[in-house]
């Protein structure tokens, strides 16, 4: 297990949906408010805390079966035909482990209601009655609420706080530590008209001190959303050394493959430290435009796939290419 990662907590899918209906802030106990309350207070602690999600499934999955003691007045059969309901509109399988943030956004996302799956339509025999709460419109009132109302924003305070610690580091720094696809969005960026002061991140600010103070600065490749750069953006997990930007807040995975097209492209690894002119202009050479590198094809991903990027929607043009333009004239 990662350092500073609590390892998964087993969840009952249907206790997800709990939670966002309200279950976890009632007074009362009872097996329906213990699994939200559980869950609610695991996500508290670790936003990304790893959720492994069972249910009584049976077969070749009965390695993963959670047994009885979580099931709710509705009985074993309802929840796990509950169960298996919410899996199936997430697209995953009983036992899955799913970052606690990502598990939020994709049942916000794609149970927008509990009609069909908590409450049953008509007037279905009385095994099958469902949950009481279902039909009283909290779930899908709180449900649009977003997941803030789970897993607050990092504070604005903070972010600024960063900025500065960070930006006086850079100032005197000997040399800096970057993950590579941002160098591209550094580049972009520029191509874009960003410059400093830019609250989000410190890309603009070092590529200005290239081009301004010391442009053969040595740039050591590294994995992660490093202090560095990132140490204000609004999508840092500090205890993680993490990103959770992009689509669904998975943006670690997607990330982590664009700095590996980058490095590949580049013909560099991990670890690699150049002087940034240098570094710059072998990435202009061997990288022309965004498009297949840091921006992948989507056509064929599913809105709700972890491997969706806004990066991909189009074909271009991007900011890169001009920026690139533009700053292959100021690195000559």
């Amino acid at each position: 297990m990662k350092r500073g990662l609590p390892p998964p907590l087993s969840v009952r899918p249907y206790h997800v949906l709990c939670l966002i209906c309200g279950c976890a802030e009632e007074r009362d106990t009872g097996p329906r408010k213990r699994g939200a309350r559980r869950f609610l207070k695991a996500i508290r602690q670790f936003p990304d805390r790893p959720i492994r999600l069972v249910c009584n499934a049976g077969d070749v999955f009965a390695y993963q079966d959670p047994g009885a003691s979580t099931d709710t007045p509705e009985g074993p059969d309802y929840n796990l035909k509950r169960d298996m309901d919410i899996l199936r509109r997430l697209n995953l399988m009983p036992g899955a482990v799913v970052p606690a943030r990502l598990l939020l956004q994709l049942v916000l996302k794609t149970i927008p209601t509990v009609t069909g799956i908590c409450a049953v339509p008509g007037h279905p025999a009385p095994p099958w009655h469902g949950c009481p709460r279902a039909t009283s419109g909290s779930y899908e009132d709180r449900c649009r609420n977003g997941i803030e109302a789970y897993i607050p924003r990092r504070p604005a305070d903070v972010m600024q706080a960063e900025k500065r610690q960070s930006m006086a580091a850079l100032s005197c720094a000997k040399g800096v530590t970057i993950r590579p696809h941002i160098l591209l969005c550094a580049v972009c960026q520029y191509g874009n008209g960003v410059h400093p002061p830019f609250a989000e991140d410190n890309l603009p600010e070092f590529l200005e001190r290239i081009l301004t103070q010391t442009p053969d600065i040595p740039v050591t490749m590294v994995r992660g959303a490093d202090w560095a750069m990132c140490a204000p953006c609004p999508s840092r997990v500090p205890a993680l050394n993490a990103c959770v930007t992009g689509h669904f807040n998975s943006g670690g995975l997607y990330n982590e493959l664009k700095d590996l097209n980058v490095l590949q492209a580049l013909g560099l690894t991990y670890g690699t430290t150049m002087n940034a002119r240098d570094l710059f202009r072998l990435i202009f050479d061997k990288i022309p435009r965004g498009y297949g590198v840091c921006a992948l094809p989507q056509q064929d991903i599913p809105e709700t796939s972890v491997w969706r990027d806004a990066c991909g929607k189009t074909q271009g043009p991007y900011g890169y290419e001009k920026g690139r333009e533009l700053l292959l004239e100021r690195l000559k």
